[in-house]
């Protein structure tokens, strides 16, 4: 297996609920670029960085993709947005 580095990009928020809306922006603004993996997104708090928050589900589909709706979304996994 090749070697794989992960890039840790620091972006202050002054609370949970308000991280996890801007990494989700940022998350599906990166996914056009080649090598991002947004479904592996997480936010700490600045001095708790070893306890992550998962932004999204990232739960496995039957195509082996990952679903990138917000973490204990209602109905079923999908890779779309869905509106609200």
């Amino acid at each position: 297996m090749p070697d794989r580095f992960v890039i840790h990009l620091p972006v202050i928020a002054s609370d949970l609920p308000g991280a996890v809306r801007l990494a989700r922006v940022l998350a599906r603004w990166a996914r056009v670029l080649p090598y991002t993996d947004p479904g592996e997104t997480t936010v700490s708090h600045e001095d708790e960085q070893g306890v992550r928050h998962r932004v999204f589900c990232d739960a496995r589909m039957p195509d082996g993709r990952r679903c990138l709706l917000r973490v204990r979304h209602a109905g079923p996994c999908t890779r779309r947005l869905t509106p609200r």
